[in-house]
């Protein structure tokens, strides 16, 4: 046996783990399209809260307008596509006034724009702030990338301004332990996040300063944390029980002129504990304090949030007025989120499989004897014919291993498109 043959005979592979191959791989093409298939423009839908987005450079060089996945496979199909994964609150825009004559094949009735789209660099093919397209045809191994949140860029670990890569939470197998991200320059848009508890972080929180509010300055400040308690007003000499209860307290003279003390980051069920009330602030408020009316001076950094980290954030009048004056009201909809998305395609993909699956059965159980005989003699002729070529291609060094999983793949497609092949198999054992 030479050393092409053991080669090869490394690399083989069964026909049941080529076939987990293809379904990971169909599962993953899934979940970045949200269980779309393609076949209807998304644009009578409006502005979808999620969504597969992509960038035609072919028909807007610019960057500037976006295309649902129906779109891309129908209209522009043979252009230089970029994929951007997805994006909120966006509606497609192909055809209209941005593509010059070019007019959408499914739906060429559109409007001359769609005002509420938003785009960024990510549109023209280029990610992270080094501005680098991906796949970086400039270096030879791809690295995973990581998306914010909040302005849905894409980043690089070493542009995250971290000062390690293990500051990023990740499991022993190196998975993340954080559910979203959001990164340097738009955390000091959500400096009011370090104001609620830890259990919002993940671990590994990144964090290493207690947040106080100045009662001379009236804004937020950076202050390095001791592994003590302390008490935010500048006073360390008290340790009492009584003293550990105030830690993290606000003086409301710099957020509601001096009306009364709030208490902030003792939150018990929901409900914040020792809250006072004032004349412009609700004691449903799970902070206690006015986030719009404190300025942050903290130094931003990215920020690793835990898993439904958004139930936690406060919903009160207070605090959704200060959302929608940022546009980040979004945050508070645990729909926005990437995991949501994720489950929502998953539960089409089942039940896209499950309906596929009772429309073969149906067709299978409405067949003659005859015509089931003929379908069952013809699946197993076909595997028959399928190890032969297997173990023949085990002789012969001439066949390779690229020819190999070609011939495999179109044998696998016929298998599948046979509409009844999984019932047979399950029912026949074949």
């Amino acid at each position: 046996m030479d050393a092409t043959f053991e080669e090869e005979a490394e690399q083989s592979v069964t026909l049941n783990e080529y076939l987990e191959q293809v379904e990971e791989r169909e599962l993953e093409v899934d979940l970045v399209l949200g269980g779309d298939d393609g076949k209807e423009c998304t644009y009578g839908k409006g502005y979808l809260k999620r969504q597969a987005i992509f960038s035609c450079l072919t028909c807007t060089p610019d960057g500037n307008a976006g295309i649902c996945t129906a779109c891309s496979l129908s209209c522009h199909d043979g252009h230089q596509i970029v994929e951007l994964w997805t994006k909120r609150n966006f509606r497609c825009d192909c055809g209209n006034s941005k593509f010059g004559g070019f007019y959408c094949k499914i739906l060429p009735n559109k409007d001359v724009e769609n005002t509420e789209n938003s785009y960024n660099h990510n549109f023209k093919g280029s990610y992270c702030t080094c501005g680098r397209p991906y796949p970086d045809p400039d270096v030879e191994e791809q690295v995973e990338m990581l998306q914010c949140c909040l302005c849905e860029d894409w980043f690089h670990e070493e542009h995250l301004g971290l000062e390690s890569s293990d500051e990023i939470p990740r499991d022993e197998e190196g998975e993340p332990l954080y559910e979203d991200l959001i990164c340097k320059p738009c955390s000091e848009v959500c400096f009011f996040l370090n104001l609620y508890p830890k259990s919002i972080w993940a671990v590994g929180k990144q964090l290493d300063a207690t947040v106080k509010v100045s009662k001379d300055k009236g804004v937020l400040e950076d202050k390095p944390s001791t592994g003590k308690s302390e008490d935010l007003t500048g006073d360390t000499s008290n340790n009492s029980p009584k003293a550990v209860d105030a830690k993290d307290t606000v003086d409301s003279e710099s957020v509601s002129g001096g009306k009364s003390m709030l208490q902030v980051g003792h939150v018990n069920g929901g409900k914040c504990v020792d809250i006072a009330e004032s004349s412009d602030m609700k004691v449903d408020c799970v902070l206690g304090v006015d986030i719009a009316a404190v300025s942050p001076v903290l130094p931003g950094k990215t920020m690793f949030l835990s898993k439904n980290w958004r139930d936690a954030l406060c919903k009160c009048n207070k605090c959704m007025e200060f959302y929608r004056e940022k546009r980040i009201t979004f945050l508070t909809d645990k729909e926005d989120s990437i995991a949501e998305y994720e489950r929502v395609a998953k539960q089409r993909r089942e039940a896209n499989i499950e309906q596929q699956e009772g429309a073969e059965l149906s067709y299978f159980n409405n067949l003659g004897h005859v015509e089931k005989v003929e379908i069952l003699k013809g699946i197993q002729e076909m595997k028959d014919g399928l190890l032969s070529f297997l173990v023949c291609s085990l002789h012969f060094n001439s066949v390779s291993w690229f020819c190999l999983i070609t011939v495999m793949l179109d044998l696998s497609m016929l298998y599948l498109m046979t509409g009844v092949c999984r019932h047979i198999k399950a029912n026949h054992s074949c």
